[in-house]
């Protein structure tokens, strides 16, 4: 008949009971036990018969020493070759790593001292790896055997790496008379992996500072491990560069600083991995909403302090992208009828007939700023539904299985209207004294000319203006005043207006004078406009929806004096022509009053004209410092008595 293989069950039924596990190898720092069965069958037995298990998985103290060392010191009381020796373990060979190979100290003098090492031996200094009966035995960051289990880049075993964050970055030298040294990277308490690698003339050291405050200091002074709080670490100096490795955890707060020693730049990049020490913990359920007849609980979470072991506030846990506030968990509780019932009620899920509390919120204020960036606030409770239909406020926690609704909010972050000065215009005169004037617009935080600008803010518009070459003979009766087009710009620009979505008026631009020389008058068309937002058009509406004043439609205008006619004006028509132009906001301004005596009475002489601050709505003479001194007028001349004196 044909043989089948026997199945596991038949396999085990050959031999006896497994036996005891034998003490551990070790007392600390991982070893080994064993447990071995006999087989029952005068045939052979398919399988072992031993079995292992890691033991001891407790770290141990500091002082206690490497075990591989204290396997090879154990030969240092026994002769080899004739001679006793110190012996120092030899670790990490790749072809052996479960045998005892030691140097002897201070000659190049290896030994395999032992074909086996004890069992729970690590096979590599840098892993859990441990040999069993000669051989390399795989051990997981479990600490069992056969576990392919690994710790993640922030030390947890089978973690997925977010209790911490990679770290990366380069540090340039900057070269400076009083600067001896400069800080390159503070690496805080419990981050591993870390890396440096400094390139050029510059020398690294060490700071460092416990949780209890202790702080202390390792100058890295020549290639070597060395321990600073606990810590191991590796440093390697070449010539012009020099390397600092930490395997961690880090057992302190380490700060990593460069001393300058040449002229040259030196620069240094750092990689670790740092741990996210603020990270959410899940509460107990909350007190149950209700003390019978059926009610719910809520967890919530808070942000914990891995390194002091104590709650803080959530903006802690906030800072790191990589945490996830879980979210609360909710139960039935107190299902029991109320004594007060007619002993039944019955008991159906919260949600049918106690709907969830729930977050209202009242509207948010007015923005406390209309530009520049102001805050509007609004008020958040926890509200919760009976029955009936009938809100009542209730405690926050039962709210907590949702975020909280902001109760603060920027508003208005756009930059406020500034006012724009265009460049100044020509001097109106070829010589002596003048004026010219310039455009200043308001414009907003997109480019457009809008209103809003303070008017105390506002850039004067006209100032006077000195040419250097001297004037040899008056030519002007009156204060020589920009022609168009410059103050006819400026003033169109500022009265211009932009359309909006609320209703306003829109003035187009004014006609050109009705006369070609001497005071005439222009016109323009007034409209009603609104911005219609969704098709971004603009509409014509009655006159009478757009409030405020209506800017005019009609005003003066000057095209210059006619061919042969005098230029002295009357005073309605300086009137005319002067006060159009002139619209200025403050109450009081200069103007000209009449002409002094003339200087000589035949054979020509000179007339002053006389400036004066008036109030521009009584038309009444008013003190000079009530008028701004920079736009008083110019001095102003006129020719007179020009008849030839008689002979003498």
């Amino acid at each position: 008949s044909s043989r089948t293989a026997r199945s596991e069950e038949d396999q085990d039924s050959l031999w006896d009971a497994w036996g005891s596990w034998s003490e551990c190898s070790r007392t600390c720092g991982g070893g080994a036990s064993y447990s071995l069965r006999r087989c029952l069958s005068s045939k052979t037995c398919e399988g072992r018969n031993i079995r292992y298990r890691t033991c001891s998985n407790v770290d141990c103290p500091p002082e206690a020493g490497d075990f591989r060392a204290q396997q090879c010191s154990a030969h240092n009381d026994v002769k080899y070759q004739g001679q006793f020796y110190e012996w120092l373990p030899v670790s990490n060979d790749p072809n052996n790593p479960c045998s005892l190979k030691c140097q002897a100290r201070g000659v190049a003098l290896v030994v395999e001292l032992a074909p086996k090492v004890l069992d729970g031996t690590r096979c590599y200094t840098e892993s859990l790896d441990m040999c069993i009966s000669g051989l390399c035995q795989i051990v997981g960051c479990d600490r069992q055997l056969g576990s392919t289990v690994k710790e993640d880049n922030c030390g947890v075993c089978n973690g997925d790496g977010s209790t911490c964050r990679l770290v990366r970055g380069q540090y340039k030298s900057q070269l400076s008379a009083n600067k001896l040294d400069d800080t390159v990277v503070a690496i805080p308490y419990g981050s591993r992996q870390v890396r440096l690698v400094l390139k050029g003339p510059d020398h690294l050291y060490l700071e460092a500072k416990t949780l209890q405050g202790v702080k202390s200091e390792n100058s890295l002074s020549s290639t070597g491990s060395f321990l600073v709080d606990n810590c191991s670490i590796d440093f390697q100096k070449f010539p012009d560069k020099e390397i600092l490795r930490i395997s961690g955890p880090l057992t302190a707060d380490f700060t990593v600083k460069i001393r300058y020693a040449g002229a040259a730049d030196s620069s240094v990049q750092f990689i670790f991995y740092q741990p996210i020490i603020h990270q959410w913990r899940e509460t107990d359920f909350f007190p149950c909403s209700a003390s019978c007849g059926g009610g719910y609980q809520l967890t919530s979470a808070e942000c914990f302090d891995l390194r002091s072991n104590r709650v803080v506030a959530d903006q802690y846990c906030h800072y790191y992208p990589e945490n996830i506030k879980p979210k609360p968990k909710l139960q039935e509780c107190n299902l029991d009828p109320c004594p007060a019932s007619d002993g039944y009620k019955q008991i159906m899920p919260y949600d049918l007939y106690h709907p969830l509390p729930r977050w209202e919120s009242t509207p948010w204020t007015a923005c406390s700023s209309s530009c520049g960036g102001g805050i509007q606030s609004r008020s958040v409770s926890c509200v919760e539904e009976d029955i009936q239909g009938h809100i009542s406020p209730v405690e926050e926690w039962k709210c907590m299985y949702t975020p909280k609704m902001p109760v603060v909010q920027p508003c208005n972050i756009f930059d406020c209207p500034k006012w724009l000065a265009q460049e100044w215009s020509p001097c109106t005169v070829t010589c002596g004294q003048g004026l010219r004037y310039r455009v200043v617009l308001c414009i907003d935080h997109r480019g457009m000319h809008t209103g809003g600008c303070s008017p105390k803010t506002k850039p004067h518009i006209k100032e006077e203006c000195i040419v250097p070459t001297p004037c040899y003979k008056p030519k002007e009766k009156l204060p020589v005043e920009a022609k168009l087009p410059w103050y006819k710009q400026a003033q169109e620009l500022e009265e211009g207006a932009v359309v909006s979505e609320e209703p306003s008026f829109i003035p187009e631009a004014w006609s050109t004078c009705s006369v070609t020389c001497g005071v005439g008058s222009q016109v323009r068309l007034v409209k009603c406009q609104v911005l219609l937002s969704f098709s971004q058009s603009v509409a014509d509406l009655p006159i009478d929806e757009c409030e405020g004043p209506k800017p005019i439609s009609q005003r003066a205008c000057y095209s210059g004096p006619c061919s042969g006619e005098a230029t002295e004006y009357t005073p309605e028509e300086t009137e005319l022509l002067y006060g159009s132009l002139q619209e200025f906001d403050e109450l009081y301004d200069w103007e000209y009053e009449g002409f002094t005596e003339c200087s000589e009475s035949c054979g020509g002489g000179v007339q002053e004209a006389v400036v004066t601050c008036l109030n521009k709505q009584t038309r009444e003479t008013a003190d000079e410092t009530l008028c701004v001194s920079s736009r008083r007028p110019p001095q102003l001349l006129k020719a007179c008595s020009l008849d030839p004196c008689p002979p003498r």
